[in-house]
């Protein structure tokens, strides 16, 4: 299995680069990156603004002997076009059958919800806390393609619309918890000490 990590949005309402910010003894990005130690052979991280900080940051990530896993970080020239655009780019590199997708400031998730996610095969697998739909989504190779072969102008929604979805309930708030607003990074750093 392997995972596409999307940092190359402009943190713009963070007021600093969120994927870099401390959040315990590691970086928001590599936080988020850590839960797929075990479950993926290869995370992708697909960078696009402030790329080289990101390469700095996946390069330190790299360099530590606690993952198995390989890191590989391709770059969006198109990131300023959305989001949708880096799935696309993330989703180029895929080649298993199954992979997850989440974006870079989704760090709080638990290791176990994921570990729980990756045991479904169904096209769509999104965790569910309250009833609503978090991160990380699990996708298969026919969600992948059709992916690619949908306009750049699209977005993900669009496409896991044409696909049942199976929520899988998860006692975990982590799934619905970003980093998008200096609010958000008070509220993880709290909830990580906890």
């Amino acid at each position: 299995m392997e995972a596409i990590v999307l940092a190359a949005g402009y943190s713009s309402r963070a007021n600093a680069f969120k994927m870099t910010l401390p959040l315990g003894q590691m970086t928001v990005l590599e936080q988020t990156i850590s839960k797929f130690e075990g479950l993926c052979s290869r995370v992708i991280v697909v960078a696009g603004f402030q790329a080289e900080m990101i390469e700095e940051e996946a390069a330190k990530i790299s360099r530590k002997s606690v993952y198995s896993f390989q890191l590989k970080v391709v770059y969006n020239e198109n990131f300023d076009e959305g989001m949708f655009r880096s799935i696309q780019e993330g989703c180029s590199e895929i080649k298993d059958s199954s992979f997850f997708i989440t974006p870079g400031d989704c760090p709080l998730v638990k290791k176990e919800t994921v570990q729980l996610i990756a045991k479904h095969e169904e096209n769509v697998v999104i965790p569910s806390f309250h009833y609503k739909g978090g991160h990380p989504i699990k996708l298969s190779s026919e969600v992948k393609q059709t992916i690619l072969e949908t306009d750049p102008e699209s977005n993900l929604r669009e496409v896991l619309n044409r696909y049942e979805k199976t929520y899988i309930t998860v006692d975990d708030p982590g799934v619905l918890m970003d980093v998008d607003t200096p609010d958000d990074y008070e509220k993880a750093i709290k909830y990580d000490k906890v």
